[in-house]
């Protein structure tokens, strides 16, 4: 009997292994093929201001214009810089506020159950239709410390009886999205970048420290999430096997 028990362990064991190892393989070849693509970006137009921990009851996020910034723009430039060695990138027209209006449901089984909503918005929103694939940049989402979650770009607080901590953050997902199907190939969230300090997120982040004070903070701040995008972008691309390992 326990012969038996190991036995279909194993056969069970086998058939994971050789089912990831074809969806790999599948992945792979379908990413082979591909040889135009366009680029789709949208998560720059607004930056959420977030605090968590021990706040005021009712405290709410709030949200300002950063549409000034051009963060997409600068988001698109790169990676067709980075993507143009290897694929044939084709500028492409789309709603930018369609793309980032989609947002996760607070409930997690909702998002496992419902189709991805970007595969539908690439087939009726970008033009020219017809490309191999669209690589799609949006708003990714993280847990702040044990509060609320935030996403996107943005400025976050979280308060301790001890101390408050401040970061800035630029998370986002990319998507690789079949130009004839709309099946999504391919998915990834940015990783962290030297996530040494005390308040962490899954993504992209920094600390907030004083020289965001004073007349020119607006562009400081802009520049230390663009270099937060800059720097993990490349990365990311290479960790899809979309471009030579950075």
């Amino acid at each position: 009997m326990r012969r038996h028990v190991v036995l279909w362990i194993a056969l069970a064991v086998t058939s994971v292994v050789l089912s990831a190892a074809a969806a790999f393989e599948t992945r792979a070849s379908r990413l082979q093929a591909i040889k135009t693509v366009g680029i789709v970006s949208a998560i720059g137009e607004e930056m959420s201001l977030t605090q968590a921990g021990l706040t005021a009851l009712g405290n709410t996020g709030q949200s300002a214009s950063i549409s000034a910034w051009g963060l997409d723009e600068m988001i698109v430039q790169q990676a067709t810089t980075l993507l143009s060695p290897r694929f044939r990138v084709q500028p492409v027209s789309y709603r930018r506020a369609a793309f980032a209006a989609i947002r996760d449901s607070a409930v997690a089984p909702v998002n496992l159950l419902r189709s991805d909503p970007f595969k539908e918005l690439v087939r009726s929103d970008v033009t020219p239709q017809g490309l191999d694939a669209y690589i799609v940049i949006t708003r990714a989402r993280s847990k702040l410390g044990n509060g609320r979650n935030v996403e996107g770009v943005g400025l976050a607080e979280y308060r301790t009886l001890l101390a408050d901590y401040g970061l800035i953050h630029a998370l986002y997902e990319v998507r690789v999205i079949d130009g004839k199907s709309f099946d999504v190939i391919e998915k990834r969230a940015a990783a962290p970048l030297d996530n040494t300090g005390t308040l962490r997120l899954a993504g992209p982040s920094g600390p907030v420290d004083e020289t965001f004070g004073g007349s020119a903070s607006g562009e400081r701040l802009r520049a230390a999430i663009a270099d937060l995008i800059t720097r993990s972008l490349p990365i990311t691309l290479g960790d899809m096997h979309l471009t030579d390992s950075p």
